[in-house]
């Protein structure tokens, strides 16, 4: 069998067979998330009559590119957004989430961040970071933050702060590389009620990055304004090998394309080049992608807590993001598992990733990604910024299979190290 292959499977085996038990009965919910999406999905490639001709290529200008505005429509359809622009030109989660901000604010306009402080790329964006070049803070829009309370949205505190000056209220669905949880859309929805209740002039921005197809609705279904993310996460469902989308009201979704081209060009040039069919078909398989990879992070969950790892979100706890956070407490722990991820990757599993310097992050960061795509999350990825408490952020995976193979592979490398222990005795007397 392939599994005695693996050092120490003997050990590992017992630990293996409960931590899948134990996750089982929740994969048939994920099931059911991912027919009800793929249902939505192929709906509307029906509705807009996907042909063929819709992936040849554009170039230059890219006038009238059939592919990609109908790929754009789809995106809104799916989404329950007016528009969407769905770009390869858009180069990845934070560069869509930058459009967005730069598109939407002006000088003497706040943004509002009420999900704590943002994600660590977009700190630079903001201007709360860095010498503030070409930021915000330098065009004079001001930043504001509030943080969650028992990790929910503080609604009644953030009502409290908007002033006639904030014009967009900024959520970021994942928790990213902070050790809180991850926003349900209901939630999100939720909030967004109450808070343009209370002040109809603002407008909600979302960062949906690592949560496209993991529930049945995303932001712009239950109010948001706006909101982006990346093609190399969850939307590309692993073929996209470029791109990012926004999505969300006619008026917004114009200005941002100001932004992202020129007034007076927005959304109507753009080459597609030859990256529509791997968009399409990705954006088709994303449903299922995604449920596989929700799959993996529930067994990461099951096992890792098994073996006496600090994992969140717990195995049992629903998701609304790809995010399997496993905090360490020790730097040397934390670098050995995603060198050890690393070594059960397909691309480059010779290679030995060390923390490193990397754009915008504050902390050095640690990033295990043997990926076919440069950076994609949708692929199995371990990673994460080098400080206390030593956090590493393991999310994607393209099959099932290949999570839980890897998984063993990795432990069985960190029980070579003597970093992780199979003696149930030993484990209970650490927890």
């Amino acid at each position: 069998m392939w599994q005695e292959k693996i050092a120490y499977y003997d050990e590992l085996a017992p630990f293996v067979t409960e931590a899948e038990a134990r996750v089982k009965p929740y994969f048939e919910t994920i099931e059911a998330t991912a027919e009800f999406n793929q249902y939505r999905v192929l709906e509307s490639f029906k509705k807009h009559k996907v042909s063929d001709f819709h992936f040849n290529p554009t170039t230059g200008y890219g006038y009238d590119d059939m592919g990609r505005d109908t790929l754009e429509s789809i995106y809104a359809d799916v989404f329950g957004a007016d528009l969407a622009l769905c770009r390869p030109q858009i180069i990845s989660g934070t560069h869509a989430i930058g459009i967005a901000l730069f598109g939407v604010l002006l000088p003497g306009d706040e943004l509002l961040y009420i999900t704590g402080k943002p994600y660590d790329t977009l700190e630079e964006i903001v201007g709360i970071r860095g010498d503030g070049r070409g930021s915000l803070k330098e065009l004079g829009v001001g930043y504001d933050t509030v943080e969650l309370k028992d990790d929910e949205i503080d609604v009644e505190t953030v009502i409290a702060r908007i002033r006639p000056e904030t014009k967009l209220v900024g959520i970021q669905r994942s928790k990213g590389y902070a050790n809180r949880r991850s926003i349900p859309v209901q939630e999100i929805g939720d909030a967004i009620a109450k808070i343009k209740a209370a002040h109809p002039h603002v407008f909600v921005f979302v960062d949906n990055c690592y949560g496209e197809f993991v529930e049945t609705i995303e932001p712009t279904h239950v109010g948001a304004d706006l909101m982006a993310g990346s093609l190399i996460k969850n939307p590309g469902g692993g073929l996209a090998k470029t791109g990012g989308y926004i999505a969300g009201t006619k008026k917004l979704v114009e200005r941002c394309s100001f932004r992202m081209t020129t007034p007076g060009i927005g959304s109507e040039a753009g080459p597609s080049l030859y990256s529509l069919q791997e968009m399409y078909q990705g954006f088709y398989m994303a449903p299922h992608t995604v449920a596989q990879a929700l799959k993996g992070a529930h067994l990461t969950a099951s096992l890792l807590g098994l073996l006496g790892f600090e994992t969140d979100p717990h195995y049992t706890t629903p998701r609304t993001d790809l995010i399997q956070s496993v905090t360490f407490r020790d730097r040397d722990k934390m670098i050995a598992f995603c060198q050890s991820i690393q070594m059960a990757s397909p691309v480059n599993a010779h290679a030995l990733p060390v923390p490193a310097y990397m754009p915008g992050y504050e902390d050095d960061v640690i990033m295990a990604a043997g990926t076919f795509i440069q950076g994609s999350s949708i692929e199995l990825s371990a990673d994460g910024p080098l400080r206390a408490p030593y956090t590493a952020y393991v999310q994607g995976g393209l099959t099932y299979a290949h999570v839980k193979v890897a998984l063993m592979l990795a432990l069985s490398q960190l029980r070579t190290k003597e970093l992780v222990t199979f003696d149930r005795d030993k484990i209970s007397q650490k927890l």
